[in-house]
């Protein structure tokens, strides 16, 4: 291959489910390659399992990419729109004799199947219908024929080079009964037609490779360059899978990761750069390329994920994890009109929190008419004997003229010193008469928030639980 060819990768998912982490990484890895080298990313939509496939996942796969900012170049193109395409080149492999019609039905082929196993041989098509000139049939499929001698290299750029033998190949169909092509078909033509120069795509793809390659050549197209990537597994050493966790990237979105968190760690699961783990979108496509990408599997570690992602909800910028956090808030029926308010909430809670879902969570009080307290902490702290001091706290805040952090530090101080009282007598009933819980951010940092009317309104509303409690 010509070295100054401008590079073309793609990503070519098929819409029978969402995208999921395997596949987004996929998409990563030939996003950040194109990019890295001032190519082009092309996105085709393999859709040509007409049965499985639905507009519903490709809607998915499409939303996915754009929430990952994975913008593509060129598409997406449907491979459904092409099988005009795809026959026209199955036409002109039978024209050459390098594919024939096959009339063996399911039944005999598993009859053959189990005949080799029997026998010890391989079990692949013994090429029944090879030589006898059969024209097109209902029924019928096409099949490539595959030399029955020599070997197939295949150059990865990930794995070094591997041999395959020619006769351990099949003489695979390119073309189902229904007339649609077969994916291992589509996929060389599309490729080859849309000027493809690296193929880019998971280690279980290995076994497709020379036959997708002995393909190029029977159909005269130029051959790419092929790098395969270690698969994703689960802690156990499995192949990831529902039972580890979530697999879908959107599903990622809604238990409240960014993007950014997620694009970083799936570009280290089988990709290093030294011992960098955190890495911006800029670094990644200066650093990324395919000989720093490992050979072994990579394992999926949600806590490491987790502290990626707690990581850049620190260091998001104020505006952009108000917006990201605010439909979190909004789905439970919080009023986030008020974006001072809310740009406030997410000051206090964005030090503490793992993901935007825990962060809506802790944040729930800050909105709240009327606080749900928890039963443990009110019975602890909401008591008679702290009465008079959250009354006289109501009262004397009333009169704050300095409401600010400084300035409610300083009150809270000169409050407790007055009362020879330490601040931790009646640090924990504030706070749960503020929040209704034992865990918050800082308790004059939420005051502050709050604002001084509806901290003196939570605390009159606990003041009258005491008093209820007390003469029940």
């Amino acid at each position: 291959m010509d070295k100054k060819k401008k590079i073309r990768t793609r990503f070519a998912p098929s819409p029978t489910g969402y995208l999921h982490i395997g596949g987004a990484r996929t998409a990563l890895f030939n996003w950040l390659y194109a990019r890295h080298h001032g190519g082009r990313f092309i996105l085709r939509i393999e859709d040509t399992d007409q049965l499985r496939s639905t507009e519903e996942s490709t809607r998915a796969i499409l939303d996915a990419m754009t929430w990952l900012g994975l913008n593509w170049d060129e598409g997406p193109f449907y491979q459904a729109q092409r099988v005009d395409i795809h026959r026209e080149m199955v036409e002109r492999l039978i024209d050459e004799k390098k594919a024939y019609y096959c009339t063996c039905t399911p039944e005999e082929l598993e009859e053959k199947r189990k005949e080799a196993l029997r026998t010890g041989r391989k079990p692949k098509y013994d090429g029944t219908c090879r030589d006898r000139g059969l024209a097109k049939s209902p029924g019928s499929v096409v099949r490539f024929r595959c030399p029955d001698y020599g070997t197939t290299m295949v150059r990865d750029l990930v794995k070094g080079t591997i041999n395959f033998n020619n006769d351990e190949l099949d003489d695979l169909v390119i073309e189902r009964a229904d007339g649609y092509p077969t994916y291992n078909f589509a996929v060389v033509v599309d490729d080859a037609q849309m000027g493809i120069t690296h193929v880019i795509r998971g280690d279980d793809h290995v076994n497709n490779t020379p036959r997708q390659i002995l393909l190029y050549q029977a159909l005269g197209f130029e051959v790419p360059l092929f790098g395969h990537v270690p698969m994703i597994l689960g802690a156990d050493k499995a192949r990831l899978s529902k039972r580890h966790g979530a697999t879908s990237v959107m599903a990622y979105q809604e238990m409240g990761f960014l993007p950014e968190a997620l694009v970083n760690y799936l570009v280290r699961l089988g990709w290093s750069h030294g011992d960098q783990e955190i890495f911006s979108m800029t670094e990644l496509i200066d650093l990324f390329d395919l000989d720093a990408v490992g050979k072994s599997a990579a394992i999926f570690n949600p806590d490491k994920l987790l502290w990626l992602n707690a990581h850049y909800i620190k260091q998001y910028h104020p505006d952009k994890l108000m917006a990201a956090v605010k439909p979190f808030w909004a789905a439970r029926g919080c009023d986030v009109a008020n974006e001072d308010f809310l740009g406030r909430v997410v000051g206090d809670l964005r030090r503490r929190a793992k993901t935007l879902v825990e962060m809506t969570e802790a944040g729930q009080f800050y909105f709240a008419e009327a606080l749900t307290y928890d039963p443990e902490a009110k019975a602890k702290f909401l008591t008679a004997d702290i009465a008079g001091h959250l009354h006289d706290l109501a009262r004397d805040l009333a009169l704050l003229a300095d409401y600010s952090k400084e300035g409610i530090e300083g009150f809270l101080r000169r409050f407790t010193e007055a009362r020879n009282v330490k601040l931790k007598i009646i640090a924990q009933p504030l706070r749960v008469a503020l929040t209704g819980k034992t865990v918050s951010p800082g308790i004059d940092e939420v005051m502050v928030t709050l604002g001084k009317e509806r901290v003196i309104k939570r605390l009159e509303d606990a003041l009258a639980i005491i008093a209820a409690e007390a003469g029940a």
